[in-house]
């Protein structure tokens, strides 16, 4: 009985295998698309080729530098050694206020003799920590608190922004990990997935699944649940892309702040619907081909210079951004845009849809050449989602004459 099962668990795992690696070769073999695909995973790989010489380099380094440390620490603590100068012990101190305290610049530490005075604004909350953390700098025998405690920063130069600190929380504690801690978590990882998958039972599932999140915190250094997009904040992922339109760059605005051009440049922008001066709803193209709605409201508006936006309701894909106008010296536009979205999954989830170039940032970057295209040339790309109408040409967008096409709508505002 187990020899059948394992057999037939061993022939599901080839099927699906088959199954993957022929949806995957059908991708990138694709007559129409797949020389552009094939070609994007080209770069891909020499992107991601270069970030791992790099990352190598960064943790080799920081691997030194941890030794050394450790190295320093260990001989001082056997050897006895004798603490440092004032100047050393200032510096000793100074290096640790950026832990325990959110605005550091403003605490002021002097020595004499092993004495450490500590001036400055500080917030109350934070004066018992820094203290108890300036006591445990080696070489400190006594702390004079002259610290100036605040119940909040309002109306103190030297108390606004920062950032709340937490103190010398253990390394895996820690938001970001540095480069040692992840490749050494990383290897526990990929140690506890082998493990794990050779092995039965609830140990097996236990160790692959801590295997697996051991080896995602540290190839993403995110927590898992914000890769998994299970922390019901996450961060935003951020697609920044540049282009050069060769057109005035009142041409260029005008197009774009024309709702009824994006059907015709955008391949998954089926319609767009104006509510108010503001407001619009835009039908576009989901997964497999399904419609998928949402609202878009205009935050802000100068003319010939700027468009900021943001998703109000409805949409899967949480987002939000801005495309600026300006003018290349050589008589064209230089369209820059910066996009903000959440991605459903997590990290994880816009890894994959990246891998066959289906998330936003690939998106944009065709629809920015179609709208390129259009904009110089007149024609409507032919895998635009409506190429059946007819691009505006230069001396209708300069004349804003209306048009009244179906399903298209007014242009946006043009005030700031």
């Amino acid at each position: 009985m187990r020899t059948q099962t394992g057999d037939s668990q061993r022939g599901s795992r080839g099927w699906l295998t088959s199954l993957a690696l022929g949806a995957t070769l059908m991708y990138y073999l694709d007559p129409q698309a797949g020389g552009r695909r094939r070609a994007l995973l080209r770069d891909q790989l020499v992107h991601g080729g270069r970030l791992l010489r790099q990352g190598r380099r960064v943790t080799a380094r920081d691997f030194v530098n941890r030794a050394q440390g450790l190295w320093a620490e260990a001989t001082r603590r056997l050897l006895r050694a004798q603490p440092g100068s004032d100047a050393e012990l200032v510096e000793r101190v100074r290096a640790r206020l950026g832990r325990v305290v959110s605005h550091p610049h403003a605490v002021r530490a002097s020595v004499s003799e092993g004495c450490v005075e500590l001036t400055g604004p500080i917030l109350a909350s934070e004066v018992d920590a820094l203290i108890e953390c300036v006591r445990g700098v080696p070489g400190v025998r006594e702390v004079h608190d002259r610290l100036t405690a605040y119940q909040s920063g309002e109306g103190i130069s030297a108390l606004q922004g920062g950032h709340p600190r937490h103190g010398n929380r253990f390394e895996l504690f820690q938001e970001n990990w540095s480069p040692t801690a992840r490749v050494l978590t990383g290897a526990a990882g990929a140690a506890l997935l082998a493990f794990g998958t050779r092995s039965r039972g609830p140990l097996g599932l236990l160790a692959t699944i801590a295997g697996a999140g051991f080896a995602v915190r540290a190839a993403t250094n995110r927590p898992v649940l914000e890769v998994l997009g299970l922390d019901g904040a996450g961060r935003a992922t951020e697609a920044h892309k540049a282009i050069h339109i060769d057109a005035p760059v009142k041409k260029v605005f005008e197009f774009w702040a024309d709702y009824r051009n994006f059907p015709r440049c955008m391949s998954r922008v089926r319609r767009v619907e104006a509510l108010d001066e503001n407001r619009s709803r835009w039908v576009v193209s989901g997964p497999a081909g399904a419609p998928i709605e949402w609202t878009a409201e205009v935050t802000r508006v100068v003319p010939n210079a700027l468009i900021e936006w943001r998703c109000i309701a409805g949409c899967p894909v949480q987002h939000w951004g801005a495309v600026r106008f300006d003018a290349n010296g050589y008589g064209g536009t230089r369209v820059s845009i910066r996009l903000f979205y959440m991605p459903p999954g997590g990290v994880l989830g816009h890894a994959l849809a990246a891998l066959f170039h289906s998330d936003p940032k690939s998106d944009m970057d065709q629809d920015l050449m179609r709208m390129k295209t259009a904009i110089e040339t007149g024609r409507v790309p032919h895998d635009a989602a409506a190429p059946g109408t007819r691009a505006p040409t230069p001396a209708e967008i300069e004349r804003g004459a209306p048009r009244t096409e179906p399903g298209l709508t007014q242009p946006l505002p043009r005030a700031e």
